[in-house]
């Protein structure tokens, strides 16, 4: 090369090659700037094939062992595990892969492609709790605290249970999916509260209120498309601020006295109307039986009548002799006086005969002057 000349013969002097000479230099070839000798490209490629000229350390077995170790931990970081909870998902470059990984041992071209590991069993978010003391839900100071529709303050603990339905978009959608789970609960039970009085979120309307929760709060995470499934919102405590809780337990055991009373009240009532429920339907019951008693007995005599009367058609004087009889027979048939008939040849008042006193167990008479 043209820079390699040293100042001597077989080539022109070109002052030490293209960089020159370092002034007040005696030595051949370019200098630093600090004042050395700068060795040429030559000497360095020289030196580096002297080097090599030994072999690598350790030969040809050295070199395999090496590429052996390589392909081994290639072939640990290409195989994973994904647990029976979990499934996972292989991104490629960073992009993920439309098919999900199941449970078990899977390969994937490792660094190209990567994974990441979803749960999918049921999570559990708690709003409110008390429990949950230092958590970010008590760290946003909110702490439950909700207003009614009824202008009322209430503290609400409740809980949402959620699931992964779609791991992709759980991943990659939203930076913090359990914070969004997390808001979007909270944000609808404070719409839903907001709407109904304060004893429906006590104890009147609980269930209702938690489906309208669960339905705003999935409509609230479709919309940002996070592939989460809320499968229930449960109220776990609702009650008063603690600043007026003895006033709210004095509310309440009014509340209860007024219904007990109530209770008491409709109890009595319903007991004195079945009662005269219960009188009426004697009175009708026996008013129907002496009404049918009546008129049964009145079609009897006037059948009775009618065959008399026909009978009387047919002969009316043994009709005469008889009814005569039959009713002299019921009027002196409870009588205790005997009538004699005088005959035409009697001779006046037949002698008294104590006839009474001649019955069997008839008790005896005194009888005056």
């Amino acid at each position: 090369m043209p820079w390699e000349s040293n100042g001597g013969g077989g080539g022109r002097n070109n002052n030490g090659g293209p960089w020159g000479q370092a002034p007040g230099g005696g030595g051949n070839g370019p200098r630093r700037p600090g004042g050395g000798n700068t060795p040429n490209l030559e000497d360095i490629l020289n030196r580096g094939r002297d080097q090599f000229k030994g072999g690598v350390p350790g030969g040809r077995w050295a070199i395999v062992g090496g590429i052996l170790a390589l392909i081994a931990f290639w072939g640990v970081n290409s195989v994973y595990t994904v647990a029976p909870q979990e499934v996972g998902v292989e991104l490629r470059f960073g992009k993920p892969k439309p098919e999900l990984s199941n449970p078990g041992l899977h390969f994937h071209l490792w660094p190209i492609e990567t994974v990441e590991r979803v749960t999918v069993t049921e999570n559990q978010t708690t709003i409110g709790s008390a429990s949950a003391a230092g958590s970010r839900a008590n760290a946003s100071g909110s702490n439950g605290l909700m207003l009614s529709g009824d202008q009322n303050i209430v503290n609400v603990q409740f809980s949402a249970l959620w699931s992964v339905s779609d791991p992709i978009a759980y991943l990659f959608n939203v930076r913090d999916p359990e914070e969004m789970v997390r808001n979007a609960a909270e944000s609808a039970m404070r719409e839903v509260a907001g709407r109904r009085p304060a004893q429906d979120i006590y104890s009147d309307d609980r269930r209702g209120i938690e489906l309208e929760v669960q339905q705003i709060t999935q409509s609230i995470l479709d919309s940002y498309q996070l592939g989460v499934r809320v499968g229930q919102v449960l109220i776990e405590n609702a009650g008063p601020p603690a600043e007026v809780v003895d006033a709210f337990n004095e509310v309440q055991r009014a509340r209860q006295d007024e219904t007990r009373l109530q209770e008491e009240a409709r109890s009595y009532a319903n007991t004195l109307l079945g009662d005269a429920r219960g009188r009426a339907a004697a009175l009708r019951e026996d008013s129907a039986a002496y009404t049918n008693r009546v008129v049964q007995e009145a079609t009897g005599e006037a059948q009775r009548f009618n065959a008399i009367y026909a009978e009387y058609v047919n002969s009316p004087e043994v009709t005469r002799k008889r009814l005569f009889l039959e009713t002299m027979e019921e009027v002196l048939g409870g009588s205790e006086k005997v009538l004699l008939e005088s005959s035409p040849n009697g001779n006046g008042v037949v002698p008294y005969l104590p006839l009474p006193e001649l019955r069997p167990g008839a008790t005896t008479r005194s009888t005056g002057n």
